[in-house]
């Protein structure tokens, strides 16, 4: 079985993805790239009821290379993803408060220095129809420079090196989303400027040292 590895991950992490609130019913999909092939997720699967079989593998040019079942409508979105940033994964959720600032915003302003995971402001990518090539390229634009873009009126897509970190970038856009969210029921968010960016920034290459003790 081709990219037998990648396939079992996307099992793997469809349960998780499915666990933790990410996705309801058969919404959501996943991928993962090896070279010139990508496994994906199925169209109208569960994702926390596949098996490895039942995730087709595509080519970069979006032709079905193993699998009986079809590949998820979203499939030309990650092929887009795949060709224009050097990542190995992308998760594309429908989670709860990440689609509540999508409807609503047209970005998720920087509340918290743990932003910056996701390579900074999180865009919200123009709305249009599932599955088309103008989603696939609006949603390319809006994760240039980041590992994660919010979709107008739709949910998040997230990348990384691997389905473990595209992963948790999911979970940390909808910890960030649910943070504003909650805030905005209390009061106006406090938005860190770009200065204090910068000092995390400087901070984190620049960690304290602590000295041994002696004796």
């Amino acid at each position: 079985m081709l990219l037998a590895e990648q396939r079992r991950l996307l099992c793997e992490y469809g349960r998780r993805v499915v666990g933790t609130g990410l996705v309801l019913g058969t919404s959501g999909n996943l991928s993962v790239r090896a070279g010139d092939l990508v496994a994906v997720t199925p169209a109208g699967g569960a994702l926390d009821r596949l098996e490895p079989e039942s995730c087709p593998v595509v080519d970069v040019e979006g032709h079905l290379v193993d699998g009986d079942l079809q590949p998820s409508s979203e499939t030309p979105m990650h092929l887009a993803v795949y060709a224009s940033a050097d990542v190995r994964a992308v998760v594309h959720t429908h989670s709860t408060f990440g689609t509540v600032v999508a409807t609503t915003m047209t970005e998720l302003p920087p509340i918290h220095y743990n932003t910056l995971l996701l390579g900074g402001i999180v865009r919200v990518a123009d709305y249009a129809t599932y599955g088309t090539p103008e989603l696939a390229a609006n949603v390319r634009a809006a994760l240039d420079g980041r590992r994660a873009a919010l979709l107008a009126n739709h949910g998040g897509v997230t990348v990384g090196d691997d389905l473990e970190a595209a992963f948790e970038a999911a979970r940390l856009l909808e910890w960030l989303c649910e943070v504003y969210v909650r805030a905005r029921s209390v009061g106006e968010p406090r938005v860190l400027t770009e200065e204090q960016l910068a000092e995390v920034v400087h901070r984190s290459r620049n960690p304290p040292r602590f000295p041994r003790r002696e004796g």
